[in-house]
């Protein structure tokens, strides 16, 4: 009676992988929802926006771009695996998000949840003002900052995000002590920031584009002066070891095959090529990456090693 089970078990196992080989195969067969986590106007936003101009050249079918924004983006990230997995669905995805939220508290996922099958660009942090503030310099920002501990409030995407560590990293390095205000997103955040809702923002160096004339960059945390930027001095210039910002990338549910994993980073890494696309992102203040889907497990392993030092320095406890 074993030897028949068996013989059962293995033609189910070999038909399953056949359906799934002949879904990849065919994949995109129909438009793909491309689901952003955060509000609409941030960094995720205008990459997806760029991605999608160029994205029908390169799947042969469109995209459709939706927002789930909540809780950073724990709350789209906790409902990823319940979604479609045949590919047709894809989630953008954040790092140092996925990787401290979790780490800290319950936000309804587990970093080893999620599935992400590309990296494909990187954003400084950089410190913006409005136009008409008094901070003309970083170097006011922080005499101002050393005698009025707490006054200086920084608007950012999010709890636990790359903006947060950010003003946690820039408090230890200048001896300051500044108030971060999280927002739901980039475009929340600069709002809020335009608006003089908070003396400044610890926000992502392509928002100095967007915003034009409207807020002023002190200075951005890239290893180099940003093309995009010439002007603005980067912290290790004036003094602070700080680099860093937020890689995004897109993720799909847990149940796709290996194949449409694949396909799906090979379809980002192939807009990432695309001359259009990156010459929009360049001016756009994006530095492209690719981290493709054989190279995210030991990319985001790294990172969780990375970030794990950066939990203490926020203040936060793992749970």
């Amino acid at each position: 009676m074993k030897t028949p089970t068996r013989a059962i078990a293995t033609a189910i196992a070999f038909a399953t992988l056949g359906v799934g080989s002949v879904l990849a195969a065919d994949f995109p067969s129909k438009p793909i929802d491309y689901i952003i986590p955060f509000n609409a106007g941030g960094e995720s936003d205008i990459s997806a926006r760029f991605q999608q101009s160029v994205w029908e050249k390169h799947a042969g079918k469109p995209v459709v771009i939706q927002y789930m924004a909540g809780a950073g983006g724990a709350q789209a990230w906790s409902k990823l695996n319940g979604m479609e997995s045949d590919g047709h669905t894809i989630m953008g995805i954040n790092l140092p998000h996925t990787v401290l939220q979790p780490m800290i508290k319950d936000v309804g996922y587990k970093t080893d949840d999620l599935t992400p099958v590309h990296y494909f660009h990187y954003t400084p942090n950089a410190i913006f003002v409005p136009k008409d503030s008094k901070f003309k310099t970083l170097k006011d920002l922080v005499e101002f900052a050393k005698a009025n501990p707490g006054v200086v409030t920084f608007a950012g995407s999010g709890s636990n995000s790359a903006n947060h560590l950010a003003a946690a990293q820039f408090n230890e390095l200048a001896g300051v002590k500044t108030t971060y205000i999280p927002f739901s997103g980039t475009g929340p955040a600069i709002t809020a920031l335009v608006g003089s809702q908070t003396l400044a923002g610890f926000n992502y160096a392509p928002s100095g584009i967007k915003q034009g004339d409207a807020i002023r960059m002190l200075a951005v945390a890239s290893e180099e002066r940003m093309p995009a930027f010439p002007d603005v001095p980067t912290f290790k210039e004036l003094g602070y070891d700080l680099v860093g910002g937020a890689y995004r990338g897109v993720s799909v549910p847990k149940g796709a095959s290996d194949e449409i994993r694949k396909k799906v980073s090979d379809l980002v890494a192939a807009i990432n090529a695309d001359p259009e696309f990156r010459e929009k992102m360049e001016a756009g203040g994006f530095v492209l990456t690719d981290v493709t889907y054989d190279k995210v497990g030991a990319f985001v392993e790294g990172k969780k090693a990375e970030y794990a030092k950066a939990a203490e320095l926020l203040g936060l406890k793992k749970k």
